[in-house]
């Protein structure tokens, strides 16, 4: 099977498709009244609020996740999501084909760490978000963090290390809350 790929920071990036999200697709129930993100398929969940808008809080967090998801897994390859805001806001790869996952389309890369950080533009109309991508797991499944489109916190799902090494982090800690599973979605109808 022949992959797309894009060509970016004079390297070729693999751009995913269906396939590679199967595993959260068919793991959630998008359409049912209340709704989990996360697929139920990990140890230990948690939320993570984003932080306030103070000068440097989002870089501190976005620097901190990354840093502790980076341990929690053996692999640097990583699967990065950005979510289709809007024709042209801020998608690493804005010709790239899209993939679709709870209704929403995504840009899929496969890409790592330094990339989930450096990728989205800090003057991006989503700023607010921070540079993190939507939708980050790594290749070997480790864990994953999603944020939805509109909410003001990160779902996750790892082993009870991660979420240990979320709840004792000085920066993220203070804002991470252990959830049991499922982490909900608030659904308005």
């Amino acid at each position: 099977m022949t992959r797309e790929v894009r060509e970016r920071d004079g390297k070729r990036w693999v751009i995913g498709d269906s396939a590679d999200v199967a595993w959260l697709a068919s793991a959630v129930d998008y359409f049912a009244e209340r709704v989990s993100l996360v697929p139920p398929a990990f140890a230990a969940y948690c939320q993570l609020d984003l932080p306030d808008h103070a000068p440097g809080a989002q870089v501190r967090h976005d620097s901190a996740l990354v840093s502790i998801l980076s341990g929690a897994s053996a692999t640097r390859d990583w699967w990065l999501g950005y979510l289709e805001y809007g024709i042209g806001i801020d998608l690493p790869f804005d010709d790239a084909p899209r993939t679709n996952l709870f209704t929403w389309n995504y840009v899929l890369v496969r890409a790592g760490p330094e990339q989930a950080l450096n990728w989205r533009a800090s003057e991006s109309p989503i700023a607010w978000k921070g540079a993190l991508p939507d939708l980050i797991f790594p290749v070997d499944r480790s864990w994953v963090l999603i944020t939805d489109w509109d909410a003001r916190w990160s779902g996750i799902g790892g082993a009870d290390d991660l979420v240990q090494g979320l709840l004792h982090d000085p920066e993220l800690g203070p804002r991470t809350r252990r959830v049991t599973y499922p982490v909900w979605r608030p659904v308005k109808r």
